[in-house]
């Protein structure tokens, strides 16, 4: 990877890996592209930024070819409950999207990382242990685009010899940026409750276990994978991983132990509950380990230690 362009760059994951990336490969070889110009200064401070829709795929080809770009990371993507709200544009963005930096990277040579997630699954299923390769009848349309996603990559590996990687994302946890509408998003608000209420109103029922993973190990999986050698890759396209298979009492319980007299209630939203219910509770992630040599490195422990002290130093910070 010598120049990289990272799209959906001012996003949950991407304003974390465009950062990654930069500190790897050279703040100048990384272009963070987003909807809109990022106004993060940790992005625009650190290297090359600028806007890009993923719909105009003119703009979006011009771009890959003006900077010499030879390695897409592709995350412009509206996320589970968003794109509930608004299919057509999911659609547009998430599926036509995709396509484009496709096209553009079939032009010009270039290797793209796809995120999948375990969206992509549905109600049929198995959710326990969830297989690499299994029936994916998704009934979302943040799931029904990811699944499609997995194809196209998969069609465009096998048809035009493009260097296509993915990974199955369960829910991410970062103490950096707050999520964008997503099903798993509780586990990162209740961080944010804990601290300043003592208190978090959870919208997903208690048991309702779920695949999780924190931020670093998502941001190390994607740029490993990327990194490996591409003769052990059987599958390629969407590998399944995670970290951690908990429900809201578990990480509700975790934080008590360092905020004693955190409590827990909850408030079901039905339509991410029911998203929720139809994803695995634990997939099987053996390919990625056996393939690439995946291996998580934050427990829930180690995670909830590190965000509730990574998110107390930014507190301080913001009223010092």
């Amino acid at each position: 990877m010598q120049k990289i362009l990272v799209t959906g760059a001012t996003g949950q994951i991407g304003s974390e890996l465009t950062l990654a990336l930069r500190e790897r490969y050279g703040a100048e070889n990384v272009f963070a592209a987003g909807h809109r110009r990022p106004a993060d200064e940790s992005l625009t401070g650190s290297g090359p930024c600028c806007s890009v829709d993923v719909r105009d795929a003119a703009t979006l080809t011009a771009l890959v070819a003006d900077h010499q770009v030879d390695t897409i990371f592709h995350l412009a993507s509206l996320l589970s409950a968003v794109a509930e709200d608004g299919p057509q544009l999911a659609w547009d963005v998430n599926a036509n999207g995709l396509v484009h930096v496709l096209e553009a990277a079939r032009m010009h040579g270039c290797a793209v990382f796809f995120p999948s997630s375990i969206g992509a699954f549905g109600p049929s299923t198995p959710r326990d242990n969830t297989p690499q390769i299994t029936i994916q009848r998704p009934n979302t349309m943040y799931g029904i685009t990811k699944l499609t996603g997995e194809l196209l990559c998969d069609y465009y590996h096998q048809r035009f010899a493009l260097d296509t990687r993915g990974l199955r994302y369960p829910g991410l946890i970062s103490h950096r940026t707050l999520p964008g509408g997503g099903t798993t998003d509780y586990a990162v608000h209740i961080f944010h409750a804990a601290l300043k209420e003592g208190h978090y109103d959870c919208f997903l029922d208690a048991g309702t276990r779920l695949d999780m993973m924190y931020m670093p190990d998502a941001l190390r999986a994607a740029m490993q994978l990327m990194e490996a050698d591409s003769g052990p890759l059987r599958h390629r396209n969407s590998f399944n991983v995670t970290a951690m298979s908990i429900a809201p009492e578990d990480i509700a319980a975790e934080i008590e132990k360092h905020i004693p007299g955190f409590t827990i209630s909850y408030a079901v939203d039905p339509v991410r509950q029911a998203i929720a219910d139809s994803w695995p509770k634990h997939m099987d992630d053996s390919a990625a380990r056996r393939e690439w040599g995946w291996q998580p490195g934050y427990d829930l422990a180690a995670m909830v230690e590190d965000m509730l002290t990574k998110l107390r130093t930014r507190m301080t910070e913001r009223h010092a």
